[in-house]
């Protein structure tokens, strides 16, 4: 039933399709659906959204971002390395969540956020990397505790977008698993909670 199987977003990639981080990050959609998540993966052209500006009237696939970021119970994010930080791209993605503030739920809150980082070398990945996990922790969400780090300067896919690395591989998976464990380690807690009498809980 759909109600059992949490909705895990996916956001990431640049304009062009195939790329190493849009790669990288359907392997951690899929590891996290092989757990019985959904998954919805916006990516590439999806993400080529008007400058966001507070209260404008939102495009088509503005609204479909904000739709499925309300849905979702995680998200995980892959950046590029753009000159030691996230991409522009995926930058103006996540301040499209600005128009979550106000929801019950507002913005990313107590949502687990897997981050994935791509760049043609280790300083530009980990300070990428360090700006996602900072990105997430002032949208309230939970970053998990890996963060994935891809140094592209070797191939790590091949033509049909499979990692040939195993190292990365598992980093890559295990993003996509602690996403969905850390959000049916929180529907366990709510039920429990819910369950327990008022009157013995400390």
């Amino acid at each position: 039933m759909i109600q059992d199987r949490p909705l895990i977003l996916g956001i990431g990639g640049t304009p062009r399709r195939g790329s190493s981080s849009e790669r990288a990050l359907a392997i951690s959609l899929k590891a996290a659906e092989d757990r019985g998540a959904r998954t919805i993966l916006l990516s590439g052209a999806e993400l080529l959204l008007p400058m966001y500006m507070p209260g404008q009237q939102q495009s088509d696939q503005a609204s479909r971002l904000l739709s499925a970021l309300r849905e979702c119970q995680g998200i995980i994010i892959s950046s590029p390395a753009y000159h030691g930080s996230i991409s522009g791209l995926i930058k103006n993605a996540l301040d499209y969540a600005e128009e979550l503030r106000a929801d019950a739920r507002a913005y990313l809150d107590g949502i687990p956020v897997g981050c994935i980082a791509c760049a043609g070398g280790w300083q530009a990945v980990g300070q990428t990397l360090a700006a996602l996990r900072t990105i997430a922790h002032s949208l309230r969400g939970w970053p998990t505790p890996l963060g994935a780090m891809l140094n592209t300067s070797t191939a790590l896919f091949d033509a049909n977008g499979n990692c040939t690395d195993t190292a990365t591989k598992h980093q890559l998976e295990t993003v996509g698993h602690q996403v969905i464990d850390f959000v049916r380690t929180q529907r366990l807690g709510r039920q429990r909670t819910q369950s327990t009498p008022a009157d013995t809980r400390v």
